[in-house]
This record gives C-alpha cells, structure tokens and sequence, in this order.
C-alpha cells in the first residue's frame, strides 16, 4: 500500500475542459501535436501571430506530464550554467539564462495581461547541497548563473527546517498552479479562432507542401508546417530516439501550517533528487510539494521508493497525512539543454525538457513562433535539435544507444518462465508461456489479461508497474493501460492481444 490519494493535486483541483474529437478534415497554416503546456503555449504565441493554429492532443489538454508536474517555474535549473559556459562559451551561458528568464516572466505578464488567476507567486530559487565536499563546486555554479545574468548569488541559509551547506540563490522566480494557467490559456486561444481537438491522436504525418496529420479518429490536418509537441516525439523524428533518455520522479503533497511554509522553491540532486515548494490551500494551510526518487520508467520497486519519500517529507517538515501522491515523467539529453527548432523545413520539434518543465515549454512556444514566422533568434542554434554535441556529450549519446541495445537483448534472456498461476492478484510480469513471450495480468479478481511484451514503438520488453498498476517500455518510456491502450508516447499503436488465447487462470 502506498499512502495517499493517488492523484495530482492539480487535476484534483480543477474540472477539465471538453473539446471535440477531429471527426472531419480540416485546414490550417500550422498544426501543433501535444496539448501540454509546449503545445499550449505554442498554439497561443502562434495565433497571436496572426497564424490560424490546429491543436491534437491524443487524451485532455494540460492533463499529460504538464497535469502531473511540480508548477516550479524557474531559471534556476540545477547544474548547467557552469556546464554551459564550460562547454559552449559563456555567450551561450547567457542566451540560456536570458531565455529561461524571459519564459518565467511572460508567464507573469500574460497571466496579468488577460487576468489569468493561477495562484502565482513570486519566489526565490534555491539548488542546494548538504554534502560539504561539493560547496565548491556549487560555489563555481552560482558564479556561473550569475556571470550569465541571473539575480544569482550563493548562500549558506535557507529558510528550509534543516541544515544545508550551501545553496544558490536566485531571485524573483515563480511557483504557480500550470493548470489553471493553461486551461485558462486554451480558453484564450480558442476565443481567438484557434481550434483544440481532444482524443485525437496523431498516428500518420505526410510532409510536403502543405503536409497531412492524420489522426486515429479519421479526421485530417492539412498544414504549413507542423509542430510536434508531444514528451517524446512520436512522428518524423526519429532522429532524436538515441538522444532523449525517459525517467520519472515521484511527487507526495501533505498539507502544512502556514507558519511552516519554507518560503521559497528548492531542489537538491543529492537524495536522489528532492525538491520542495508549497502552494496555496485551506485557511491556514499551505500545501507542501515534495518530489523526488529518480527512476527509469520499467522500476519495479515504485511503492519502496514512495514510502522513502514521504518518511523524508515526515522527518523534514511537520506533516501529519499525506493528500496526493502521483508520478510523472521527462526526458534528459545528453548536455541538459532541449531539441527545440526546426528538423526540416516546415517541421518543428519541442522537447528533452530535462525536468525543467515550465520554462522549457514557455521558451518553446516564443522560440518556434519565430522560426515559424520566418524571424530570426539568437537562441536558434542553442537549443537546436540538429545540433552538435561536444565529445563528452557525444559519448553520452552512444552510450545510451549501447545501453538500450543490450536491454532488448538481456530482458528477452532474463524474462520468468512460468504462467499466470505464478502471479498474485493484482500484479503482472513479462513470462515465457507456451513457447513465447508475453505481458500477463492477473487483476484482484483473478482474471487473467495477456498481451504482447513487445513496445510497438521500439520492439523493447515492457515492464510491469504494480504500484500504477501498468505497462511500462524502458526504452523509450512508452506507458500502456491494463487493456494495451497507449497513455505515453511515443507509441501510437495500443499492445496487441496475445494470439495465444489457452492461458488459463
């Protein structure tokens, strides 16, 4: 058992809105894939341009990785100012910083601009460690920020209920609730002629002059140029398959006393990641964010690594019951930095967000609007998605390649022999049965469910998830339900039924 409601806070605390299904063909200059908040933002930045904007979104808008993230909108991204400067020129430090900056403060305006209410509130930025042996180094990053231009500068006090031996401060950042924001956004947007269409996955992308997105419920876009903002890209980038790495994070929130808020935002890699903040909640309460324990998607030990999370939040801060517990997933590249820009002509890409979320999907929506609108950036070439890496960075590239080859070939050699009497209700397993692989669940009535092990995205062995309670690919962090439907991309087709039907319970 894990403690806790197991549901975001911030789709707890607003009601969806319903768009239509793209039953018919339609027409547009550009088409946008992925309402989160890349998509979203970018469709809004595009219409504002003058450019008439299709949006597909597969499931509900701003209810993917946006409806299951922190809210933590921020410049103060952890280690990668001194990385940057050191790799790339202290120039490309800069137009870093300027851009993740300027993402956080458009929010601000925009939300102010169209009277937007998202709980937004202006906060320091902290990235602290507790191990003295890495002041220094931490040190050498504040420096880094704020010679790139942030209000940055290293401290040795927080106001967090436990000792740190230093942190990098930077000011004026924001903590805000993304739903609202965006839903808010949507409305704006369609208000202004753009068009959302909801459970409507794209399977089928045709590029030329104009280029045709099909989606899975029959329907056409006819567009310009086309944007594919999904976490990871699901059509015509397959070059970016060996560059983007899936892992998830654990997020638990317990109400606190006001008195007790922190009064800032803060993250440390150390722990395996922890990072807090609070949001507005009952009279007299703030409600506390915790996130946390880094892991591949495909990790069978969910359920220990969220206990360990929420007896770190009990022993740092005073929380009785914890209210929400939820999940969520990004994607790392190899310098940090995300592809985002143009792959070919007329189409563009958005992701690798490296759980910078927030900023990285507001930076993407004024970044391609640019391109789209044929204006040049001097953040072009930095976040390309052609880009080179430097030779570190190059092996990184490699070595993940070499990492996802082997797994295919170690989880086909290590998958259990056995059948659906070895399995205990509720859970499930990848097993060799009859003579083949394949993906069987036995629900809590002892029913018994089988698929095909085999991702359709990738060809890798999907791993079960017993605390979520699904099917999870390792390799490119495609996620799957009970029945084999697609809840994460980059798959687009569901797990198919296994042809062998003589499993029996």
């Amino acid at each position: 058992m894990v403690e806790g409601t197991a549901q975001s806070y911030w789709m707890a605390s607003t009601q969806p809105r319903s768009y239509p299904v793209l039953e018919e063909d339609a027409e547009a200059d550009v088409v946008v894939i992925g309402g989160g908040i890349a998509g979203i933002a970018t469709a809004w930045e595009l219409v504002q341009a003058g450019r008439s904007v299709v949006l597909l979104e597969a499931d509900r808008i701003a209810a993917g990785v946006t409806g299951y993230t922190t809210g933590r909108l921020s410049a103060a991204h952890p280690w990668i100012f001194a990385q940057l400067r050191d790799s790339y020129g202290a120039d490309t430090a800069r137009l870093y910083a300027r851009s993740q900056q300027e993402a956080v403060d458009h929010v601000v305006a925009t939300a102010e601009r169209l009277g937007i209410e998202a709980d937004i509130e202006r906060r320091p930025s902290h990235v602290y460690v507790e191990r003295p042996d890495r002041v220094d180094d931490l040190r050498a990053e504040a420096e880094a920020a704020r010679e790139a231009g942030l209000p940055a500068s290293f401290v040795t006090g927080t106001d967090l209920p436990y000792p740190v031996a230093g942190a990098l401060r930077v000011e004026d950042q924001v903590q805000f609730h993304p739903r609202r924001y965006l839903l808010a956004l949507a409305d704006r947007f369609t208000s202004a002629g753009g068009r959302i269409y909801e459970r409507s996955r794209a399977v089928e992308l045709s590029q030329g002059r104009p280029s045709r997105v099909a989606s899975d419920t029959g329907g056409t876009v006819r567009a310009q140029d086309v944007v594919v903002a999904t976490l990871f890209p699901a059509l015509g980038t397959r070059l970016l398959d060996s560059r983007l790495t899936p892992l998830r994070e654990l997020v638990v929130a317990a109400p606190i006393a006001a008195e007790s808020d922190p009064g800032a935002l803060y993250i440390t890699r150390e722990e395996n990641t922890r990072s807090v903040r609070t949001a507005p909640y009952r009279d007299g309460q703030r409600l506390l964010l915790v996130t946390g324990e880094s892991f591949p998607p495909g990790t069978t030990d969910v359920a220990d690594r969220q206990r360990r999370l929420v007896e770190w939040t009990r022993r740092h801060f005073r929380i009785d019951d914890v209210a929400y517990w939820w999940s969520a997933q990004d994607l790392d590249t190899a310098d940090k930095v995300p592809y985002v820009g143009r792959v070919e002509d007329h189409l563009y890409v958005a992701t690798g967000y490296a759980r910078s979320g927030m900023s990285h999907g507001v930076m993407s929506g004024r970044l391609l609007t640019r391109l789209i609108c044929g204006q040049d950036s001097p953040c072009a070439d930095l976040y390309s998605p052609t880009r080179e890496h430097p030779r570190p960075e190059v092996g990184e590239v490699s070595q993940t390649v070499v990492t996802k080859a082997k797994r295919k070939v170690m989880d086909h050699l290590h998958a259990m022999t056995g059948n659906a009497d070895d399995l205990r209700a509720g859970s499930g397993a990848v097993l060799h049965h009859n003579g083949r692989l394949q993906a069987i669940y036995k629900d809590d009535g002892s029913d018994v469910h089988v698929l095909s092990p085999h991702c359709p995205h990738s060809g890798c062995l999907v791993r079960f998830n017993d605390t979520e309670r699904v099917w999870e690919c390792p390799c490119h962090g495609c996620r799957f339900a009970l029945d084999g439907s697609v809840l994460q991309g980059p798959a687009i087709t569901s797990l198919p039924a296994a042809d062998d039907p003589s499993v029996t319970r």
